[in-house]
């Protein structure tokens, strides 16, 4: 996405290339697209027959950009006597501003020319293309072109709308323009998505016409949401830089839901505009010290579509918590199992880590009581459906083996879970890091269920249940030979030996032995998984190791920053700085905005971090991933009614500040400061 220019509100967004325009693309998700559905696939603007450059972008927002273009290419003299200005933004809708200005003496004329077109597809599609199913027709009616797709009962509309008199046809508009000397002329495009029939019979008679937001509105909903995170002061520029970011990332991807009618974060632009379950539980967990108030409506939002019988096609199982919500054709139609999908088998027990941490920040025992039963049902499932061998363990295996996920934890591409010759394991699967948000899961659940829900005869089982499943996992996931604990285990209980990023996230859990935890560090920090930026995840010295690999070598920031979570859990401060220290230096080199991912070769190698080529630019969990550090590197955690703070800020980064930090305590301020001052040096 480097040549690529993106503007977003909400899962309504726009990718363009460097001019401002869009062509047709089953490659990468180019044009205007809401709700899992592109809008607009041509948008294409010449002057004179004659493509016009980029001069200048200012995409200094998340919502809005200016593109300042002239024609012809460019060569060492330029003289151009005819610019233009296209200044667009999104709010529900798009629109778009042209401006055409004469920089000669004399009054010119000029044929400007814009290319429409929308192919409908859904995100799905995108990456793999296929024949449409339904009739797409376009009319003209006055000033406005309608684009049309139907099948059955499921039909988007794109509607174009000019301020200025153009010659419309079904596949663009021509404007004659004539502007005086050293004059301009404008007008202004209105295109709206239409949207009926989201999610087939769920929601067949909902509308949802493009109308747009007013831009101030959106100016003043984001900045009073920034407004309300804590005051960050450091002597640290990256971190500073990436706070910020963050902020105005997580205000960026609140998206309204159609069928829900809540405001949700979508967990990445461009692939995963909607409700994730691991992602925007992980995201709440990063964001919570920040921004608690943007918890309670995922978490009512993902028990109220909690799994309630058991559903092939969808991975479905009463107590499961959904994987992913899509609204597009391919879900509508049951091409696709996202309506919801419940293929994820970490979700579950991340459900009641999140709503315990949320209280024990927030204080809210109300959220707490009205999810209890959903929380019941989540550790429920862990023993019942989750265990699908019933040896106490956590493990997945697809109902769908035609349109489901092989792989339902967080590393879900298909190749991700192997041994450390590079073989795949078979089904089903235990992950190591499921066993510990199990464990985690069950701890946290005796704490609600003995202090909430009145009900100590289970918080005993469950601590008793725990204990246990840390006693059993210490013993047949360790490798002694190896020192660290195995990805996973195949059905035959034999252990996939591939080192991983993977042991980091037990260390959050806190289901790894004392005893042990300083071993895991050493393969942590050590040379074949710490690439110099981060975590890698999977080993450099493993069968399928790649730098360029999507979940086998390159560095996540949001598994680095569990990972980070984790070392401070276990008192590797240091160690946990190192990390955070890592992350904020290659966030200088995506000007704050932490990636997806970014290619794990070694720092030695490179003087910047690498880019990976398709990654997710916002992504939630990436997004998040600032906020987390800062809570590690200033030991922030809740103690009751009060917080604790206790800093460990990384070598040279000098005096960390924040200000206001929300809680059950009302509001407080931590200062940290590491032993020597900020030098000059990276962060």
């Amino acid at each position: 996405m480097n040549d690529l220019v993106s503007i977003l509100d909400g899962n309504t967004f726009l990718v363009t290339d460097q001019r401002g325009d869009v062509e047709p693309s089953f490659d990468f998700p180019t044009g205007l697209f809401s709700f899992d559905t592109r809008f607009l696939s041509t948008w294409l603007l010449t002057l004179d027959g004659e493509r016009l450059h980029p001069l200048s972008i200012d995409d200094a927002r998340s919502y809005r950009t200016r593109f300042f273009l002239a024609p012809g290419e460019p060569t060492h003299y330029l003289d151009a006597k005819v610019s233009v200005i296209r200044s667009r933004a999104i709010g529900g809708s798009f629109n778009e501003e042209l401006t055409v200005l004469n920089h000669s003496g004399e009054q010119v004329e000029f044929r400007l020319r814009l290319d429409i077109g929308a192919d409908f597809a859904d995100l799905f599609e995108v990456k793999s293309p296929r024949q449409k199913k339904g009739r797409a027709t376009a009319t003209v009616n006055g000033d406005e072109l309608r684009l049309i797709y139907r099948r059955e009962a499921f039909h988007r509309e794109t509607v174009i709308t000019t301020s200025e008199p153009a010659d419309i046809d079904v596949a663009g508009m021509t404007f004659h323009v004539r502007v005086d000397r050293h004059g301009e002329w404008t007008t202004r495009l209105h295109v709206a998505t239409v949207v009926y029939g989201a999610r087939g019979e769920d929601i067949r008679a909902s509308l949802r016409y493009g109308g747009s937001r007013d831009m101030a509105a959106i100016e003043a909903e984001q900045s009073e949401l920034i407004e309300r995170a804590p005051k960050l002061g450091c002597d640290c520029e990256p971190l500073a830089t990436a706070y910020r970011q963050s902020l105005d990332d997580l205000a960026a991807l609140r998206y309204e839901s159609i069928a829900l009618g809540v405001r949700l974060l979508a967990a990445g632009l461009p692939w995963f505009m909607t409700l994730f379950g691991r992602d925007s539980m992980f995201t709440s967990l990063q964001v919570l010290p920040f921004l608690p108030e943007l918890i309670p409506p995922t978490l009512q939002i993902l028990a109220g579509l909690q799994g309630h019988r058991v559903d092939d096609f969808r991975d479905e199982e009463p107590g499961k918590i959904l994987h992913e919500l899509r609204y597009g054709e391919s879900a509508g139609f049951e091409e696709q199992p996202h309506s919801p999908y419940y293929g994820s088998a970490d979700a579950t027990p991340l459900f009641v880590i999140l709503l315990d941490e949320y209280e024990r920040w927030t204080g809210d025992s109300q959220l707490v009581l009205l999810l209890e039963s959903a929380a019941r049902a989540a550790l429920g499932w862990i023993d019942t459906y989750g265990d699908l061998l019933g040896t106490g363990y956590i493990w997945f295996q697809t109902r769908n083996p035609q349109t489901g996920l092989q792989n339902q934890c967080w590393k879900d591409s298909p190749d991700s879970i192997s041994y450390s010759d590079g073989r795949l394991p078979g089904f089903p699967r235990a992950t190591c890091e499921l066993q510990g948000y199990a464990y985690d899961a069950k701890m946290r659940g005796a704490r609600l269920a003995r202090k909430f829900w009145n009900d100590p005869e289970y918080a005993d089982r469950l601590e008793r249940e725990a204990a246990q499943l840390k006693e059993r996992f210490n013993r047949d996931f360790w490798i002694p030979e190896k020192e660290y604990f195995a990805l996973a285990l195949d059905g035959d209980g034999r252990q996939v030996d591939a080192l991983s990023s993977n042991i980091g996230h037990l260390l959050w859990s806190g289901i790894v032995d004392e005893t042990r935890a300083g071993r895991l560090v050493d393969h942590l920090l050590g040379p074949r998984l710490f690439s110099g930026w981060g975590v890698r995840t999977l080993a450099d010295d493993q069968g399928r190791y790649n730098p360029i690999g999507y979940h086998v070598g390159t560095v996540w920031p949001f598994d680095n920053s569990i990972i980070a979570w984790g070392l401070h859990r276990y008192g590797y401060r240091e160690e946990a700085g190192r990390i955070c220290d890592a992350m904020l230096a290659a966030s200088r080199y995506f000007n704050g905005r932490l990636p997806e991912a970014f290619a794990g070769y070694e720092r030695s190698l490179t003087d910047f971090p690498v880019r990976y080529p398709t990654a997710s630019s916002p992504q939630a969990w990436s997004t998040g991933t600032p906020l987390l550090l800062l809570r590690v590197m200033l030991g922030l955690e809740p103690q009751g009614e009060h917080l604790v703070i206790d800093p460990a800020v990384p070598e040279g980064m000098g005096r960390i500040e924040l200000l206001d930090i929300p809680g059950r305590w009302g509001t407080v301020d931590a200062l940290g400061r590491s032993r020597t001052p900020l030098d000059g040096r990276r962060p």
